[in-house]
């Protein structure tokens, strides 16, 4: 028998173990909220109950998916754009003293202002188009993605650095062989978090201006106290932040091998 027929069941079993608990925590969720809601403890045009809101998601499933697949569109591309941006602004941040002096600054500042207050500027800038939903998840996503690849690329063993320069490696392939690879660990932990704030802020562009996407649905579900609506919007939004957060964290176990096992045996060595 092969070493890799013994490695599937021990990768089954170990995926079982580290997820049942969320799963466990998700259904007693559910089945609290079917408590509530079957001893009419709360007004179903309150908070409906879990039949109701899957009945929407099920009678209205094109409808609905046509505004899911949008929204999911724009976060996914507001993503990439403040990935590819933010890792930029981080390079020339920390090869660049004075850049980081003079950027810094400007960027916390940018990123303390409430982007619900500013995304009806974006709007009158840009249209009711796909533009300023993608603004907005850019302007949310970029802060993270900044910060964590500072801090990636300034965690590079300075020793390492030395025996580059010693060894007359240019900047370029000091880069690509030292400090990139020292700050992925970082930059992905930066990219959880910004994958989900960038479902918000295409919610947030939708719920100033839009005619489709889940924020408009949400907004419409809201208006006509259509609270089933309402929850399947809800669950839905919440559902594209889980799926991309689950690929982020997957595209991390593909590029980061050493660094997912060990974490891996590390929180279930202390279980």
């Amino acid at each position: 028998m092969s070493l890799d027929s013994g490695r599937g069941p021990e990768r089954v079993l170990r995926a079982v173990e580290r997820s049942w608990r969320p799963v466990a925590l998700l259904a007693a969720c559910f089945a609290a909220w079917w408590a509530i809601t079957a001893t009419n403890l709360v007004q179903a045009y309150l908070v409906p109950s879990p039949g109701m809101t899957l009945g929407v998601l099920a009678d209205k499933w094109p409808y609905m998916w046509q505004h899911t697949w949008v929204t999911t569109y724009e976060t996914i591309l507001g993503f990439v754009i403040a990935v590819i941006v933010g890792v930029l602004a981080a390079v020339i941040m920390v090869y660049s003293a004075s850049v980081e002096k003079t950027l810094y600054p400007i960027l916390l500042f940018a990123q303390v202002i409430p982007k619900i207050a500013i995304a009806p500027l974006f709007v009158v800038w840009l249209g009711f188009g796909l533009a300023p939903k993608v603004v907005v998840a850019v302007l949310i996503a970029f802060f993270p993605v900044v910060i964590s690849m500072v801090t990636g690329l300034k965690s590079v063993d300075p020793e390492m650095l030395e025996l580059a320069a010693t060894m007359n490696a240019s900047p370029l392939k000091t880069f690509v062989k030292i400090r990139f690879p020292t700050a992925l660990p970082h930059l992905f932990s930066g990219l959880k978090v910004a994958v989900t704030l960038a479902v918000t802020g295409a919610v947030v562009g939708e719920f100033v201006g839009a005619n489709e996407g889940l924020g408009y649905v949400i907004l419409q579900a809201n208006g006509n106290l259509d609270t089933p609506m309402l929850f399947a919007g809800l669950l839905l939004m919440s559902l594209i932040g889980v799926v991309l957060f689950t690929l982020v964290e997957v595209g991390e176990r593909l590029m980061l091998p050493w660094h997912a096992s060990r974490r891996g045996e590390a929180v279930t060595t202390t279980l």
